[in-house]
């Protein structure tokens, strides 16, 4: 009996991380490549949620330091800066995007080579405030994926 209430409870967990994580569509990621001495690149995607939900951080063990970032024109000059969160409508895509809203990945720990995949882990946060986590294996590239 303690057997099967243990192996109930193991099941439902999983269930609930799967479900957990199937609440983000994770589409087109890709992380930009580096070099030797490169202290940062950007991770790209687009994200869609099945319910409303806010994007507000990020985590890899690839960069000392990662953050969600935009890119804005103030006058005749674009900036970068950090941003606390990134709204996700439900049902919506939101795009990461070279020269919009993208993850910024610095003091990278080693060079992000072509052909490989890194681990990204989104911090999210649903209406209720409660946080969630997504993991995703992003492809690393040199340029972005063709659509097709």
């Amino acid at each position: 009996m303690r057997n099967l209430i243990l192996s109930m409870t193991l099941m439902l967990a999983a269930g609930a991380m799967q479900a957990q994580e199937a609440a983000v569509r994770v589409d087109g990621a890709w992380a930009r490549a580096s070099v030797q001495g490169q202290s940062g690149t950007g991770a790209f995607m687009t994200l869609t949620a099945r319910e409303p939900l806010t994007l507000v951080g990020v985590s890899t063990p690839v960069a000392g330091v990662a953050e969600l970032h935009e890119m804005k024109m103030e006058g005749d000059v674009m900036k970068m800066r950090a941003i606390e969160g990134l709204a996700l409508p439900g049902g919506r895509p939101v795009e990461l995007k070279p020269g919009g809203h993208h993850l910024m990945l610095m003091e990278l720990k080693m060079p992000l080579k072509p052909d490989t995949r890194v681990p990204v882990t989104l911090h999210l946060r649903d209406a209720k405030g409660a946080l969630r986590k997504l993991e995703v294996s992003v492809p690393v590239a040199v340029r972005a994926p063709h659509k097709h």
